[in-house]
């Protein structure tokens, strides 16, 4: 087989393919927007206790980019290994994502739907030793940022939009540009799994992130401080979670299932739980 074609999921990334094992013969498989992957263990344990009839879930939770390469491929290579799920359900936090869905016939116009908000914030090490205060700080000459990589991970854009508002073109030149030239803002492939471990290590001094993957941080017990942008800023208006059910499907009617377990109270609770802005 010709593997050129296809997007390659980064040899590490073992965490976000949630019950490989049993891929291949699931009643249910998941594209889940990778900011949620703190989540996900429990919403499918929930799910399971409401949908007992569905027994094994395969779940990825990939920055949401890559797994839409991964739909429009039709597979991916891992490991040096053809994986050709196909998902029942995607989420993704950009609705550019559906129009792209809807142009290649994988889901019918308009079949898509909001379910959940987010926000932005900036982590840094416990103590703050660059001192970072405001969002214009991250254009410093000594600021090192662990940046997500707008080719695959739909925050970027989010962050884009927070550095233009901050400073204008010129800080969204600066730091994408410029920094990342520099080697003071390092892009990532999975911003959710490399930018705490790179603040861990003291290797980046801020990562813009979602609000509720410093509450993961947290709760895992590792020591980080945030930095609020603000209300005018943290793109809270903006981040909006898209789901949809696939046109061809392999479990349309799990997926189906699943889908409607999204809106329900028990999710939108667990949601909440984890710091997410539920519809509801």
């Amino acid at each position: 087989m010709d593997k050129s074609g296809f997007p390659v999921i980064p040899s590490n990334r073992i965490d976000d393919l949630c019950n490989l094992d049993i891929a291949g013969s699931a009643d249910l498989v998941l594209f889940m927007a990778g900011n949620q992957f703190m989540a996900m263990k429990e919403i499918v344990s929930e799910f399971k206790k409401e949908c007992p009839e569905v027994k094994k879930i395969f779940y990825e939770t990939l920055p949401p980019g890559m797994e839409l390469k991964q739909i429009l491929a039709k597979g991916a290579i891992f490991k040096g290994t053809f994986l050709d799920f196909y998902p029942d359900i995607y989420t993704a936090v950009s609705e550019k994502s559906m129009n792209t869905l809807e142009d290649t016939g994988h889901i019918y116009r308009g079949d898509f739907k909001l379910y959940l908000h987010n926000r932005l914030i900036l982590l840094v090490p416990e103590g703050n030793p660059a001192n970072i205060r405001t969002v214009e700080d991250l254009g410093r000459d000594d600021v090192r940022i662990s940046q997500p990589d707008p080719v695959n991970e739909d925050i970027a854009f989010y962050i884009r939009d927070m550095y233009r508002q901050a400073g204008g073109n010129d800080l969204v030149t600066r730091i994408m540009e410029e920094k990342r030239a520099e080697g003071t803002a390092i892009f990532t492939l999975v911003h959710h799994r490399e930018t705490p471990l790179r603040l861990f290590k003291k290797t980046v001094d801020v990562g813009p992130v979602w609000a509720t993957e410093a509450f993961s941080a947290k709760a895992s017990g590792m020591n980080f401080e945030v930095i609020e942008p603000g209300e005018n800023l943290d793109q809270r208006n903006k981040i909006n979670y898209y789901a949809c059910r696939l046109e061809n499907a392999p479990n349309p009617e799990n997926g189906q299932k699943f889908f409607d377990f999204l809106f329900s109270d028990t999710c939108c609770a667990i949601y909440k739980k984890y710091g997410f802005v539920t519809i509801l």
